[in-house]
């Protein structure tokens, strides 16, 4: 049967819109598929990212978004921080509340901060340090929110290095005190801190009497044995804010800032007596040790940590002269 010439036309008419209309659908189909696969890439590296990433609303004070780093970096709920933005003011750990506050106060008139640095304490009480940066990201809409957004990044394990480092660096490995560089540069900045304040400073020397003797019979190993009682004795008996060093071989330094020349000699003697009765064995032998000091205060005429030292120096070898096991005062 031949087709109508009415209804001919009017199919061929029809045939290019719907052609064009599936075409859009598949075009929309793999527009969306797409998007899809941008927004799970996107959520993948999120997830991976070991940061946390923030957008805090300034006029609301209230957290508009966090990454998924949170909940490990924090050990919190990510919904309860979004509802309540105390919950990331309450994990700070105390000491450093107001520094965190404050600078980010700071980034409304600077724009940006960079180098924000503070604790944070986990739900499960672990203590961790964040590096956060944030910057200023004005809305572009019609409401023109202030937008803080920043990073979080957990540098515990750095902290740790540095921390582990500048222990290397100041400490006598041997004894855990302070090493002589560490300790002349806090001995020097204490000495010009009581010039400029008038205070007092005491300053100590101590050297163990006959230690060569000591490594020649008992051995170097038991050498490093009475070192390290030494120092102990040392920590132990000072007070805090005293700072106890090893300087030489067998030589020890203590400052005492904030101490009169009256007090200093009774920690000086009570660190003697100490000394005094530490007892050592080798090869079913005991012995005992012991250390002559020389102390001195800071005057008037003292223009130098090294006046200090020289008359604390002196006075120990004159203790050393007039018998060993004292205290002489410069």
């Amino acid at each position: 049967m031949e087709k109508s010439p009415l209804t001919a036309p009017m199919q061929s008419a029809h045939m290019p819109v719907a052609a064009e209309t599936l075409l859009a659908l598949m075009h929309a189909q793999a527009e969306v598929a797409r998007l899809s696969e941008r927004e799970q890439l996107f959520s993948s590296l999120l997830v991976s990212v070991n940061a946390v990433l923030w957008a805090f609303d300034w006029e609301t004070q209230r957290m508009i978004y966090v990454s998924p780093a949170y909940e490990r970096i924090f050990g919190r709920s990510a919904g309860l921080l979004l509802a309540d933005y105390a919950q990331w003011r309450d994990s700070i750990y105390p000491d450093d509340l107001n520094y965190a506050e404050r600078s980010l106060s700071e980034v409304i008139d600077k724009g940006a901060i960079e180098d924000r640095e503070y604790r944070i304490i986990r739900a499960d009480g672990e203590v961790r340090w964040l590096s956060d940066k944030c910057f200023v990201s004005q809305q572009a809409d019609a409401s023109q929110r202030l937008i803080v957004v920043g990073i979080a990044e957990d540098i515990t394990e750095k902290k740790r290095l540095e921390d582990e480092l500048q222990r290397l660096a100041t400490t006598d490995v041997l004894t855990q005190s302070s090493n002589r560089r560490h300790f002349f540069e806090c001995a020097q900045r204490e000495f010009e801190l009581a010039r400029l304040q008038g205070t007092p400073l005491s300053f100590l020397l101590l050297d163990i009497d006959d230690f060569k003797k000591i490594n020649d019979t008992y051995g170097h190993q038991t050498g490093d044995l009475v070192l390290q009682r030494i120092a102990e004795s040392g920590r132990t008996t000072l007070r805090r804010g005293d700072l106890f060093g090893r300087i030489g071989g067998e030589e020890f330094a203590a400052i005492f800032p904030g101490c009169a020349a009256d007090t200093a000699l009774q920690i000086a003697e009570r660190l003697q007596r100490e000394i005094q009765r530490l007892s050592f064995q080798h090869d079913a032998q005991s012995f005992g040790i012991t250390a002559s000091q020389g102390l001195t205060s800071l005057t008037d005429s003292d223009q130098s940590l090294e006046a200090l030292y020289g008359r604390a120096d002196e006075a120990m070898y004159q203790a050393k002269r007039q018998g060993k096991n004292q205290i002489v005062l410069g």
